[in-house]
Formats: C-alpha cells, sequence, structure tokens
C-alpha cells in the first residue's frame, strides 16, 4: 500500500514535533510505576526487613504475612529490585496493634451487633538516595464483622493488610 503525501512541509514538521516531544519525555529525571508513583530515576533496589510483632495480642502469622505482601506491593507496582540490606528504599517496623474491639452497640441488653479488628503498623521509610523523603509513622486499618472472629480472621487479615500495604507504598513512593 502506497500512501501519497501531499504536503510534504506539514509531514515534515509533524514528524520533527513527535520527535521532540518523545526526546523531552525520555530525558524526564522521575520515572512512573504501574501505581502512579513518582521514583527517582537513581533509586534502584529497596529492602523490607521483618516487621516484628510487638502487639498485645499476637496472631502468629500476622508478621510474616505483612512483610511478604509489602515486598510483592513494591516488586509489582514499582520498577525497584528487592535486596536483602542497604536498599536505596528501606522499610523497617513493627506490628504495634492488633485490637478487637465493638464498631456497633444495640440490642435489649447493650450487645455488640458489629466488632472490629484493627492492625496498626509502625513504620520507619529510609530514602537513602534523599533523606528528605525518609518519614516514620504509624499506619493504622480495621474491617468490621459480626459473629465469630475466627471464621473471618484470615479474610479480614489479608484485606486490612492490603489497605496498610497501600498507604505504606503511596506514603513512600506517591508523597500522599
Amino acid at each position: 500500500m502506497i500512501i501519497k503525501i501531499k504536503n510534504k512541509k506539514l509531514f515534515t514538521h509533524c514528524v520533527l514535533l513527535l520527535l521532540i516531544v518523545g526526546l523531552g519525555t525520555s530525558c524526564a529525571s522521575y520515572s512512573l510505576s504501574l501505581a502512579g508513583a513518582s521514583i527517582p530515576a537513581e533509586m534502584k533496589t529497596f529492602t523490607v526487613e521483618f516487621f516484628e510483632n510487638n502487639a498485645q495480642i499476637v496472631n502468629p502469622i500476622l508478621s510474616q504475612n505483612f512483610t511478604e505482601a509489602l515486598k510483592d506491593r513494591i516488586r509489582n507496582q514499582s520498577r525497584l529490585s528487592q535486596i536483602d540490606q542497604e536498599g536505596d528504599a528501606m522499610f523497617t517496623g513493627a506490628v504495634t496493634g492488633y485490637a478487637i474491639g465493638q464498631a456497633a452497640v444495640g440490642g435489649q441488653n447493650d450487645q455488640a451487633q458489629l466488632n472490629r479488628l484493627t492492625i496498626t503498623i509502625q513504620v520507619k521509610y529510609t530514602d537513602n538516595i534523599n533523606q528528605d523523603n525518609s518519614f516514620e509513622q504509624s499506619f493504622s486499618r480495621y474491617q468490621d464483622f459480626s459473629g465469630d472472629l475466627q471464621t473471618s480472621e484470615a479474610t479480614m487479615n489479608t484485606a486490612i493488610i492490603n489497605m496498610l500495604t497501600e498507604d505504606i507504598f503511596n506514603r513512600a513512593f506517591a508523597n500522599w
């Protein structure tokens, strides 16, 4: 198929414009990840240390599940490579809260109609490229449930961990 170009001058200008736009965007100092994160181009690696469980109520698999979920989120939503020590981005911390409380009270005897599971994580993020981006912060999320905790605990933990890792990722890499 042959395309005949009637206005060669217009065609040349369009090609030049596309080249200029393409070169301009390739020289940016920040690159975007799948999640829209703004990660400096010079940042290449990350480290997530094991988050110990220091909560009063200890769920035996929570620390491992949270630590692995945070690693997975960063691997899946950024171009950073995971290393065991001294990454350009470092995450340390602990599970500081695992609490079950009442979310709604009602009925004749003011019984709990709805309960709430809350997980709190203390995070220290160290940006070894730009120390101004480093922070230490507590993150907390919850899920409400009715009935027996054991029947929905695993599902709720997964949902809460997903919310927490999203919050931590966004705080570290999306500047919110």
